[in-house]
């Protein structure tokens, strides 16, 4: 081909087929634009996560957090098109403060617009908010009522609402309950054993959480066994630095290792889970620390954190263990604690169901630590249950592949990456459209 011809095809390729592709790429930026969508928020203390989610496909058309809000360096971190760009907040530094500049990044990029609704992850609805509903000021007021009940969550989850009140007035509210879910449990479950007053009078009751990611994953493991959701059986462990399992019978919560606050049930990353509750008292004439000071402690210097002494960080505990780095005993001791508990609440679990269809591991831990899945499963031995070691060693793998990681011939067990954005924007969605 002669310099010409090819000088003749570099400018037809420039002229013609550039713009077409650039107008193309346009149409379809636009096109995903004009899609309506949901925003997810999920507001903590000093931090603020959301996802921008499309009505039609789910697919996530902007994540991102904003964190250390409240103190000098807040910033918000905004992924979209695959980039992502950190900036720095301005103002108060709050939850308003980071609502507004997301208002004013989606504006920038055409899709504030596109939002037909907010959808808010709440942790405690109490006795009374026992479904998603949609926010007035009777939901908000309620939902301060239970702030006793979760105290580290539902104060900022109310940040979050307020933020979108002032920014944006007029989009509907919805708020999804990480109670909602376990209300199909039955009263042998959810009862103490206490003064009946307690209960009728100040409700004192297992509430259970995590709603939203057992309601995602019920319905994911039933696609994989290939089962109607109204027909399956599950024991599911949802393993974060917060942590509880479930057990799921025909699709429903029957009970779940959580109590009246989240800090019941299992060893957690900083919060201890069931003890003898004389230790209170106890350790109250012992430290001279009053029954709030005692619970911070319980709540926020226990759990992984206070047996290691070192993090609450499951992965800083395997790589002290397997590095021989100092600490390495307690670090083993915390992990040892947390894989033993969590198999004593599995096999707690399965008294509650006809047959288990499959245990599923889920959320960061369950998903990603398959030296922690293979330690928990050992203690299932008695059971039938083993891991396929190659199987678990693959999970989740590339794309959060999932799927199983037993052996051939034993009871299944199951890894699934939890999607609890996607569940509260189709609450969200389904309340906004009635």
């Amino acid at each position: 081909m002669s310099r010409a011809s090819i000088r003749k095809e570099k400018s037809f390729f420039t002229k013609t087929i550039l713009p077409f592709l650039a107008e193309a790429q346009s149409l379809c930026y636009n096109q995903v634009v004009m899609n309506k969508t949901i925003l997810v928020l999920n507001a903590g203390s000093s931090s603020l996560k959301f996802s921008l989610l499309d009505e039609k496909t789910h697919a996530a058309v902007i994540s991102g957090a904003a964190e250390r809000l409240g103190a000098d360096d807040a910033f918000i971190t905004i992924k979209f098109n695959g980039e992502k760009k950190q900036m720095p907040l301005a103002g108060n530094k709050d939850h308003t403060a980071a609502i507004a500049k997301l208002m004013d990044e989606l504006d920038q990029r055409g899709l504030k617009s596109s939002i037909e609704a907010v959808g808010h992850r709440v942790l405690h609805g109490g006795a009374k908010l026992t479904k998603s509903m949609l926010i007035d000021q009777s939901v908000i007021d309620e939902i301060e009522r239970c702030s006793d009940l979760g105290p580290l969550h539902n104060p900022a989850n109310l940040k979050g609402i307020y933020a979108v009140q002032e920014v944006m007035p007029h989009i509907p509210q919805v708020a999804v309950f990480d109670t909602a879910f376990h209300q199909t449990m039955p009263a042998k479950a959810y009862r103490y054993a206490v003064p009946e007053e307690w209960y009728s009078k100040y409700h004192v009751r297992r509430y259970g959480f995590h709603g939203t990611s057992y309601q995602y994953v019920t319905r994911r493991a039933a696609e994989l066994l290939g089962q109607a959701p109204e027909k399956t059986n599950l024991v599911i462990a949802h393993i974060g630095n917060g942590a509880s399992v479930a057990a799921i019978k025909n699709g429903q919560s029957v009970d779940t290792s959580m109590g009246l606050t989240p800090l019941e049930g299992l060893v957690m990353g900083t919060r201890a889970g069931s003890l003898d509750p004389a230790i209170i008292p106890f350790m109250m004439k012992k430290l001279g620390k009053t029954v709030e000071e005692i619970l911070h402690d319980l709540n926020h210097k226990s759990g992984l954190l206070g047996i290691s002494g070192i993090s609450n960080d499951h992965r800083t505990l395997e790589d002290t263990v397997a590095n021989n780095k100092e600490g390495k005993e307690r670090a083993q001791l915390a992990l040892e604690m947390s894989s033993y508990r969590l198999a004593k609440y599995v096999a707690a679990m399965m008294v509650a169901l006809p047959r288990v269809d499959a245990l599923v591991f889920t959320a960061g831990i369950g998903e990603h630590a398959a030296g922690f899945r293979r330690d928990v499963v050992k203690n299932l031995e008695v059971f039938g249950y083993k891991v396929d070691d190659k199987l678990n060693n693959a999970m989740p793998g590339k794309n959060n592949k999932e799927g199983l990681i037993s052996q051939a011939d034993c009871p299944k067990i199951l890894v699934i990456s939890t999607n609890e954005e996607l569940m509260i924007a189709e609450e969200t969605e389904e309340l906004v459209k009635k």
